[in-house]
């Protein structure tokens, strides 16, 4: 069972296709929510959607979405 809501899905299966990705993407949501939140929290609470874009370029580039955050979450804790 996930920790968030169930509306999130339905919102992916909607704006999924409207972008061109299919109805069939994979979208890592409780760790984009979890690194939304940290960089909210540890950084600055307009960072968040500005990392989390940035970390949709850096898996569209190649790098795993789990890499990615935890590449975030190091620049976090190094401030």
């Amino acid at each position: 069972m996930s920790t968030y809501p169930p509306e999130l899905d339905r919102w992916v299966a909607v704006v999924a296709p409207a972008l061109g990705l299919g109805d069939d993407v994979d979208v890592p949501t409780e760790l984009l929510l979890d690194v939304t939140r940290d960089v909210a929290h540890g950084v600055l609470r307009p960072a968040a959607p500005i990392t989390t874009y940035l970390i949709g370029l850096a898996v569209a580039a190649g790098l795993p979405a789990a890499e990615a955050a935890a590449r975030v979450d190091a620049a976090i804790a190094e401030r």
